[in-house]
C-alpha cells in the first residue's frame, strides 16, 4: 500500500479566530477529504491577520487551500478534481455523479439568493425573491423526480426516495451545494422568519438527510457565525426601505 499522503487544509477562521468560519468553500473541501477517509488536519484562518499568518505558506492567497505533500494548491475547483483523481479507488472512494443533471442541480441558487438579500430597493424586491424562489422550486422537483437507476428498480416509481442528488450516497455535488444551502436556511429563518423546507417535500428530506451525516453537520459553521457574517448586509437593506 502507497505511503499515506500528508494533507493540511487552511479554512476561514471564525470571527474568534479559532474555529470554523463562514465559507462554503472552505466546508466543501472539508467534506469532500473527510469523505474520502485520508488522515489530514485543519488549520484555521484568522482573516485579521492573514498576511501574517499565510507569508510563509501561501501569501495572497485566501482560503481555502491545500497543502498536499508539502505543495500548495490554491483553486477550490481544481483542488477538488486533484483529490478526486488522486485519492481514487481501489483506497479512496470514488465522489463524482453517476448522472450529469445532478452536478447542476440548484447550481444558481446561492447567487440568486445573495441577489434576493442584497437588494437594497424593496419597490424592486419581488422580481429577485421570485428568482431566487424558481431555484429552490427547480431543486426541489430535481430531488423529487426519480433517477433512471430508482426507475429501473421501480418502473412505477413516480416520486424519489433518494437520500441525496445522485443517489444514497455524499457526492461532490453535495459537498457543493449542502454548505451553501446551510447559509441560506440559516440566514432567511433568522433574518426573513422564512423557512425553506416548509412546503417543499424533496429539499426536506435532502436537508434531513443531509444533517443526519457527520460530514456535513460537523463541518457547519455555527449558526452564529453566519448570522453575524450577514448581519450588515441586512442592516444595510433595511436602512434602505426606511
Amino acid at each position: 500500500m502507497a505511503e499515506a499522503p500528508k494533507i493540511e487544509l487552511f479554512v476561514k477562521a471564525s470571527d474568534d479566530g479559532e474555529s470554523i468560519g463562514n465559507c462554503p468553500f472552505c466546508q466543501r473541501l472539508f467534506m469532500i477529504l473527510w469523505l474520502k477517509g485520508v488522515n489530514f488536519t485543519i488549520t484555521t484562518v484568522d482573516m485579521k491577520r492573514a498576511p501574517d499568518q499565510l507569508k510563509d505558506v501561501a501569501p495572497g492567497s485566501q482560503p481555502p487551500f491545500l497543502m498536499y505533500n508539502g505543495e500548495v494548491k490554491t483553486d477550490t475547483n481544481k483542488i477538488e478534481e486533484f483529490l478526486e483523481e488522486t485519492l481514487a479507488p481501489p483506497q479512496y472512494p470514488k465522489l463524482c455523479c453517476n448522472n450529469r443533471e445532478s452536478n447542476c442541480a440548484g447550481e444558481d441558487i446561492f447567487q440568486k439568493f445573495s441577489g434576493y438579500v442584497k437588494n437594497p430597493r424593496p419597490d424592486l424586491n419581488e422580481t429577485p425573491e421570485k428568482k431566487f424562489l424558481l431555484t429552490l422550486l427547480k431543486l426541489n422537483m430535481y430531488l423529487e423526480t426519480p433517477l433512471d437507476y430508482e426507475l429501473k428498480q421501480n418502473p412505477n416509481a413516480t416520486v424519489s426516495s433518494r437520500l441525496f442528488l445522485d443517489g444514497d450516497s455524499l457526492t461532490l455535488a453535495d459537498c457543493n451545494l449542502l454548505p451553501k444551502l446551510n447559509i441560506v436556511k440559516v440566514v432567511l429563518k433568522k433574518y426573513y422568519n422564512f423557512d425553506i423546507q416548509s412546503n417543499l417535500k424533496g429539499l426536506t428530506r435532502y436537508l434531513e438527510n443531509a444533517y443526519k451525516r457527520d460530514e456535513f453537520r460537523y463541518t457547519c459553521p455555527n449558526n452564529d457565525e453566519i448570522e453575524l457574517a450577514y448581519r450588515p448586509v441586512v442592516k444595510h437593506v433595511n436602512k434602505s426601505q426606511k
